[in-house]
């Protein structure tokens, strides 16, 4: 056993180098240990890629590879400047800076980088990166008229900005008035919040202020377009281009089918509102469902937000309707898509009917023309320290006039929903970007009309051109079910405090009534679109499940359950990424 040791032992000592080749033992020193070869430092450093999108955030370049004579070496890249960083061996846009390729003078940067390896010897090279200039605004010359731009959408612009005065006053101004005895009786409440919705044309329109907003370019409404309504725009009202007829027994979701149309469903909301509004007038003090004061005038006794209700309905069955189911569509000769793209709209326009009919579907969206040069973040108006751009925080005085310009330069509605749903998913495996794929989408439609003015469409245009249109509105719709989705989110977790084993000490009625409104609101606006993504029946069921207002004194476990049901129903109709679904 001793002999077999020493074998093994002396075995394992050979395997190391610890024996010379003679056999010498350990207290011979008459060896010389081999030299440490010397350190070669690096000799070059290599980018894999030298090109980056500009409007990215944290746009990656490329791979970072050394050169070095040193093949078992390890590496450390770095780079001068604060424009970049180095995340492993990848080199990317700093977090918060975003290159922008438009107005500058170059498209080429210089970027130092460092490669050092594990003896600290360094090699130093000086690398040039080229700004990938996309095609990311909404922005074309005219082809009719000479230094013109053929891009027009303001009666579209103009009624954003009515939903969002009508909006603004009911929120911030009605009690207001009502406590300054400047609103007398219902008459008198239902007559202002027409005055947003339908104004008179001569009396009226030319006089509403634009006061949502502190630094617009206009003043007044009528400073960017001509006479404009609500009323006439909302689903059934503009027979142009319609699939259904919603004023004669088409519309869903709010009782039994038929049995109010969309106009109908502002002018009860609108009622309920004014009543509330009487109450407030007679000194009468309303009460929640827990028997507590309801303090705003806006909020229903039954769980309904009216303020929240309005405006998301009317940017459903105004702003999506419009688009999806007039401007982009093609079932209407002349209307849509199928308009004329060789002569001028009108004498002396800049743009062909064609190029209008897409920019007002463009303009319901409710981007700014350089929307994809904005963050996720900028959009959505979250900017934070560290955290987006302060100055592009919604909306970017882009042309430097120190104004905002509401024609082009801010972020209405739906877009700005699309951009906090990406947020949403922004750490999840199947992200969703559907502000990119939106714009990328409705610019490359854009460009095709614009590349052949003069000449009509052929067959396979006119189908590729419908495809872009599709691509947009399916971003779009998506944007929009994700909200429902992100809101019915909102609504279970808000009725906690009243099923089984909660506490209703922690039940907000105002957050709940909150989120109700703009769930049902964004839910109804599905059905007003020929390319919707869910089948007749589902919509039905779903707004069965949700009904016309939350359920609070009753089986609240059991609506919590349908409100699980109706986001199935979602996720399934619209193949939704379970994930996501539960993120939002």
């Amino acid at each position: 056993m001793q002999l077999k040791k020493t074998i093994l032992a002396t075995t394992i000592a050979l395997s190391m180098g610890l024996l010379t080749a003679c056999g010498g033992s350990d207290s011979d020193n008459s060896s010389t240990p081999p030299p440490v070869p010397a350190n070669n430092a690096p000799t070059d450093v290599v980018l894999s890629d030298v090109t980056v999108d500009e409007n990215t955030v944290n746009a990656v370049v490329g791979t970072l590879s050394a050169v070095d004579a040193d093949s078992g070496d390890t590496h450390t890249f770095s780079v001068a400047g604060d424009q970049f960083v180095i995340d492993g061996n990848t080199l990317k846009l700093a977090d918060g800076v975003i290159l922008n390729a438009d107005g500058v003078d170059s498209l080429e940067l210089e970027v130092e980088l460092i490669v050092t390896d594990s003896s600290d010897a360094s090699f130093t090279k000086t690398v040039t990166v080229t700004i990938n200039d996309l095609m990311d605004r909404y922005a074309f010359d005219s082809k009719l008229v000479d230094d013109k731009s053929s891009v027009s959408y303001t009666g579209q612009n103009a009624r954003h900005i009515l939903i969002a005065e009508l909006n603004n006053y009911i929120k911030n101004q009605l009690e207001a008035d009502i406590d300054a005895n400047e609103l007398a009786d219902k008459a008198a409440v239902l007559a202002k919040l027409n005055y947003f919705y339908n104004p008179d044309e001569t009396t009226e329109y030319d006089d509403i202020a634009i006061t949502f907003i502190d630094n617009s370019k206009d003043g007044l409404i009528s400073d960017l377009t001509g006479y404009k309504n609500l009323d006439g725009k909302v689903a059934g009202n503009d027979s142009g281009g319609q699939h259904e007829d919603w004023n004669n027994g088409a519309f869903a979701g709010w009782g039994a089918k038929g049995s109010i149309t969309p106009t109908g469903l502002i002018a009860d909301l609108f009622d309920r509102l004014a009543d509330n509004a009487v109450a407030k007038i007679n000194g009468t003090i309303r009460k929640d469902v827990l028997g507590n004061d309801i303090t705003k005038v806006y909020v229903d006794e039954n769980g309904v937000d009216l303020v929240q209700m309005v405006q998301k309905f009317l940017l459903m069955s105004i702003t999506y309707a419009q688009a999806a189911d007039d401007y982009f569509g093609v079932d209407t000769p002349g209307k849509g898509l199928t308009t004329d793209n060789i002569n001028p709209a009108k004498a002396g326009a800049a743009y062909t009917n064609l190029e209008h009919q897409f920019d007002e579907g463009f303009g319901y969206f409710g981007a700014a023309r350089n929307y994809l040069e904005y963050s996720d973040v900028e959009i959505a108006g979250k900017v934070s320290d560290g955290n987006g751009r302060s100055d592009w925080n919604g909306s970017h005085d882009t042309d430097g006039d120190g104004k905002i310009d509401l024609r082009s330069e801010y972020n209405f509605g739906q877009s700005v929903n699309a951009a906090k749903r990406d947020m949403g998913t922004a750490d999840n495996a199947a992200a969703t970007d559907y502000t990119t794929q939106a714009l990328t989408a409705f610019i490359a439609g854009r460009k095709l009309i614009n590349d052949n003015v003069g000449a009509a469409l052929s067959d396979a245009q006119l189908e590729t051109l419908k495809g872009h249109a599709t691509d947009g509105l399916d971003a779009w719709e998506r944007a929009i079910v994700a909200t429902v989705v992100h809101y019915i989110n909102d609504v279970t977790a808000d009725l906690a405090p009243l099923a089984t084993g909660g506490n209703s000490a922690d039940f907000d009625y105002d957050d709940l009534a909150k989120h109700y409104s703009e769930m049902k609101g964004f839910a109804l606006g599905l059905q007003f679109s020929e390319y919707a993504g869910i089948s007749d029946a589902d919509f039905e069921m779903l707004h069965d499940l949700m009904g016309v207002e939350p359920e609070l004194t009753g089986d609240v476990d059991g609506y919590i359950t349908d409100l699980g049901k109706a986001r199935d129903i979602l996720q399934a109709s619209y193949d939704l990424d379970a994930d996501n679904v539960a993120n939002w």
